[in-house]
């Protein structure tokens, strides 16, 4: 296991399970994003439930097993795809956060699977 991967594993787990955490807690942010690019209030739990459990499954790849860490970062990967996809379809290109959040998943995904 290289550094880099150990850095960037641990970033997106801590992003990920912070973000789950304001989804599922329907925080003011979360909610203005949301609606600002047409994602309905009812989706924000599944949304969160995934983000958190793909930060279990990269936590779980960190712990030895790496095929649930691989296909964590992969679903991660695709989740953040998607919300950069909407965000653009909505014209909104407030991409920062979708796309830090893309960038560490697709970073910890080339990173594991190079280890």
């Amino acid at each position: 296991m290289t550094i880099a991967y150990l850095v960037v594993t641990t970033a997106a787990i801590a992003a990920n399970a912070a973000m789950a955490a304001a989804d599922l807690a329907r925080t003011g942010f979360v909610l203005a994003n949301s609606a600002s690019v047409g994602v309905p209030r009812s989706w924000l739990r599944p949304l969160g439930l995934l983000k958190l459990a793909g930060a279990a499954g990269l936590l779980l790849g960190l712990a030895g097993v790496p095929l649930v860490g691989t296909a964590a970062a992969v679903g991660l990967t695709l989740m953040f795809v998607g919300a950069v996809l909407t965000h653009l379809r909505a014209r909104n290109y407030a991409l920062a956060f979708p796309g830090a959040y893309l960038l560490l998943a697709a970073s910890s995904l080339v990173l594991g699977l190079a280890v």
